[in-house]
Parts: C-alpha cells; sequence; structure tokens
C-alpha cells in the first residue's frame, strides 16, 4: 500500500464507521444493548483508525485542491466547512458518549448520545461524500 491510497482506505473507513452506528442505532431502539455496544465500540476503532490514516496522509501529502468550477464549488466547500467543523467537536463527543455508556451511566450516556449520533453519522457520510467530490467526480 502507498499513501496515495489512503484517501481510499479512508472513504472505507468514514463508510464502514456510518455503516455501523447505523446498525448500533437500530440496534439500541430494538433494546439489543449487547449488539449497540459491539457497533458503537466497533464504530469507534473505525473512525480512530481513519483519524490516523487520515493524519499520517495529510501530514506527507499536504492538502488536495477541488477541481471542480461553477455552481459545485460553493455546494463542496459548504459540505467541507460543516463536516470539518463537525469533526472536530465528534472525538470529544464520541469520547464521552462512548465513557459513559460503558460505565453504565446510561441515562448521560442517552442525552449524549442523541446529540452524538447525528453529528458522528454526518461527519462520517459526509466524508465519503467529500472523497467522492475530489478524487472521482471533479478528478
Amino acid at each position: 500500500m502507498d499513501i496515495a491510497d489512503l484517501p481510499t482506505v479512508n472513504a472505507i473507513l468514514n463508510a464502514t464507521s456510518a455503516v455501523l452506528l447505523s446498525i448500533g442505532h437500530r440496534f439500541i431502539r430494538r433494546g439489543n444493548m449487547a449488539a449497540h455496544k459491539r457497533c458503537m465500540v466497533s464504530a469507534f476503532g473505525v473512525s480512530m483508525l481513519f483519524l490516523v490514516s487520515y493524519l499520517t496522509y495529510h501530514y506527507h501529502h499536504g492538502t488536495t485542491q477541488f477541481k471542480g468550477e461553477g455552481f459545485i464549488r460553493p455546494i463542496y466547500f459548504s459540505i467541507l466547512i460543516s463536516h470539518t467543523v463537525l469533526a472536530a467537536t465528534t472525538v470529544p463527543l464520541a469520547v464521552m458518549t462512548l465513557s459513559r455508556g460503558l460505565k453504565g451511566k446510561f441515562e448521560k450516556h442517552a442525552k449524549l448520545a442523541k446529540w452524538t449520533y447525528p453529528i458522528w453519522l454526518y461527519v462520517a457520510v459526509t466524508g465519503v461524500i467529500i472523497y467522492l467530490m475530489l478524487y472521482h467526480v471533479y478528478d
């Protein structure tokens, strides 16, 4: 594997995280706490792998310029800015939410998860969208 492969790896990790989050959310809504826990811990692990891979790629490669022109530029940058701002909040939110759940503080966990889940899912999904726009649609 080469550094140039990491954006694809990152998109796969983001997509995997989004799927695990969605399945984990479904499990808890159905009352399956054990399966919910496995999915959410796995989503966190996959997201941490993503973070290491993302930072490694950008340390060695730097930024990638968006090549799209016209009406798509403000759309891309709107997605990118919202993704970036919310991504910065996702790590501490996910750590606090996961910690509360693992410690059995379920009421506090559930209150925070109502915010963490949609933000984390948005970040994971928009990460894939940004990848597609940067490397496949406007390449």
